[in-house]
C-alpha cells in the first residue's frame, strides 16, 4: 500500500562517527589580531533626494476616470462569466429533461 515518506533529520555540521555520535565542529581561532582604526562617518542626509509626487486636477481626473474604467471592465467580465455559467446550467438541465423523457417513453413502449 501507500506509505508516507518520513523525512530524516539533517545532521549538524560536524563529524559523524560510525556509531552515530556527532562530534562538534572544530573551532578555529585567528593567530593574528588586526587593529581597526575607526574612520569618520558622514552624517546621514536629513531629507530624501527623491522628488515628491504632485497631482494636478487633470491628473486626478485621469486617475479617477482610469479607475472607473477598470472597475467597469472587470465588472462586465465577471457578469458575462456568470451569465455564461447560468446559460450552460439551463441548457444542461433541459438536456437532462429531454433524455429522461425519452428514456421513460422508450420504457413504456416495451
Amino acid at each position: 500500500m501507500l506509505r508516507p515518506k518520513i523525512p530524516t533529520m539533517p545532521t549538524p555540521t560536524g563529524l559523524v562517527s560510525p556509531t552515530g555520535l556527532v562530534s562538534p565542529p572544530a573551532v578555529v581561532e585567528p593567530t593574528t589580531v588586526v587593529q581597526h582604526t575607526p574612520t569618520a562617518t558622514a552624517p546621514a542626509p536629513a531629507a530624501s533626494n527623491r522628488p515628491t509626487i504632485q497631482l494636478t486636477p487633470g491628473g486626478v481626473l485621469a486617475l479617477v476616470g482610469g479607475g472607473t474604467a477598470v472597475v467597469l471592465v472587470v465588472g462586465a467580465v465577471l457578469v458575462s462569466m456568470l451569465l455564461a455559467v447560468a446559460i450552460t446550467g439551463a441548457s444542461v438541465a433541459i438536456c437532462a429533461l429531454v433524455i429522461r423523457s425519452l428514456i421513460t417513453a422508450h420504457a413504456k413502449r416495451r
